[in-house]
């Protein structure tokens, strides 16, 4: 849905907001922060990172028509009467931005975290509350310090629902995104050994995962899964601050029960009690985990009195994200008998990779084809890395996969804990990898790439895209249920 107006600054609003001042009379539709991605209309805003400094590309978006650019430093070759917002620290001025649409928009926030499963539940949540009114959501993993007061200033002040995702590595850095957001829902998707090299303990995870609720204002709502096994920790910190709860899980007790969940290579048949009333619905992206996200997402609805039947049918619609579980056909040469690439290239933890695995043990692989499995390393694990690697073997041989390939120095110790007829090569990293692998598919094959964003998977899934003769029968699952 479109608003009345597409302006999303103008330049007396954005000199409120930051404490800048504005030169020229402009107005801005969007945000940007890269000019590689920057749409004419865009605000500009040049942040300074470890590598770059936005200012060297402030005359590059003007020229590609940026309405105005936000600086902390007037940079050379642009003339003096550009359209420009001057402020002190271009950083803390996007989160004056940030701050500013929130406390103007009139919109119904629900904000995600949870140690996985937060992006997938972000994008399901766009659309189903688009089914309801006009939305903004974060793109991407817009999701920390940065990301998430640029998603709140790229907000239209006319939205009815604002969607949220906030992550963290350490503990304190949900708790000032969540009072930045100040959400109405705030759903904690589970609690994890994700992060915890920066942690010494899961509980204290999950305390730094309730930070999200220092965001809810008195009476807000936390959705919290109630099959975890620190449910109970996460209620207490809710019920703290007077907050709302509802719980989604199989628990008897649960707000959202799941009642039963068929599961296929190509989705879900869900049924279902939510708030007491019964719901069945089908879901395209296979997985149990999947389905239990999917309740979170139903109970913020009734949180903010949706309609409930527009946000099943809304559901029934989504497709996997890139990176996070969508497939593609390859052509090897058999049109009729493709290579089935399933790419979760994205991010990993050892729950993620169970999950995963359990989804790749439900798809046949085609006519002399194998299951194959392509694995990077899990990062942030701490001391129990080796070891978390080493224990996915057993998981591996349950999904019944034929051929594992790993790389990085943690992948190693899956490599030497599995049965010699499992093992494919290893490599120290995924650019090594991705020179061999392509060589050992065959028509049949259903192939998983797994593993933290930092061990660069997505190198291995473009150089099995470039396969010669590849088809790219390119696209999300088709609903066979």
């Amino acid at each position: 849905m479109t608003a009345s107006s597409n302006v999303i600054w103008t330049a007396p609003e954005a000199e409120a907001a930051t404490g800048g001042k504005a030169g020229g009379v402009w107005a801005a539709t969007g945000l940007s922060i890269d000019t590689r991605t920057l749409q004419p209309g865009d605000l500009f805003i040049a942040l300074k990172g470890d590598r770059m400094d936005g200012h060297d590309c402030v005359s590059d978006a003007l020229t590609k028509g940026a309405a105005a650019v936000m600086v902390s430093r007037m940079p050379t070759g642009v003339k003096a009467d550009a359209p420009i917002l001057l402020v002190d620290d271009t950083f803390t001025a996007l989160q004056g931005l940030g701050r500013f649409s929130r406390h103007r928009s009139g919109a119904k926030v629900i904000a995600v975290t949870g140690s996985v499963g937060k992006t997938g539940t972000k994008e399901m949540l766009a659309r189903v509350f688009g089914a309801l009114g006009q939305i903004h959501a974060s793109k991407g993993s817009f999701n920390n310090h940065w990301g998430v007061p640029f998603s709140l200033a790229a907000m239209h002040s006319g939205c009815d629902y604002g969607i949220f995702e906030i992550g963290m590595n350490h503990a304190g850095e949900i708790a000032p995104l969540a009072r930045m957001v100040q959400p109405d829902v705030a759903i904690i998707t589970t609690v994890e050994p994700v992060h915890l090299e920066n942690f010494k303990s899961v509980e204290e995870i999950a305390d730094a995962k309730a930070e999200i609720f220092e965001g809810l204002s008195h009476g807000g709502t936390a959705v919290i899964n109630r099959d975890n096994p620190h449910y109970a920790r996460l209620l207490a910190a809710a019920k703290t601050r007077g907050l709302k709860t509802l719980s989604f899980g199989e628990n008897q007790d649960s707000d959202a029960r799941l009642e039963e969940c068929l599961l296929a290579s190509n989705g879900s048949r869900i049924r279902a009690t939510v708030m007491g009333e019964d719901v069945s619905f089908t879901l395209l992206i296979p997985g149990k985990h999947i389905a239990m996200n999917a309740l979170s997402v139903l109970l913020a609805v009734k949180a903010v009195k949706g309609d409930l039947k527009k946000a099943l049918t809304a559901l029934e619609t989504i497709q996997p994200v890139q990176g996070r579980g969508n497939r593609e056909s390859l052509d090897l040469g058999d049109p009729k008998n493709p290579v089935t690439l399933i790419d979760e290239s994205y991010n990993a933890s050892p729950v993620a990779m169970r999950a995963a695995f359990k989804v790749l043990a439900l798809i046949d692989p085609g006519r002399g084809g194998r299951r194959i499995a392509i694995l990077g390393d899990m990062l942030e694990l701490g001391a129990d890395a080796p070891r978390l690697h080493a224990e996915l073997a057993m998981p591996l041989q349950a999904a019944n996969v034929s051929l594992v390939y790993t790389c990085g120095p943690l992948m190693k110790n899956l490599h030497d804990a599995l049965p010699p007829q499992n093992r494919g090569d290893h490599r120290d990293n995924s650019k090594e990898l991705a020179q061999i692998v392509p060589d050992v598919l065959v028509p049949g094959d259903v192939v998983m790439v797994k593993g933290s964003h930092g061990s660069r998977m997505d190198v291995v899934v473009e150089a099995m895209r470039k396969l010669p003769g590849n088809g790219g029968l390119k696209g999300g699952i088709k609903n066979a249920l």
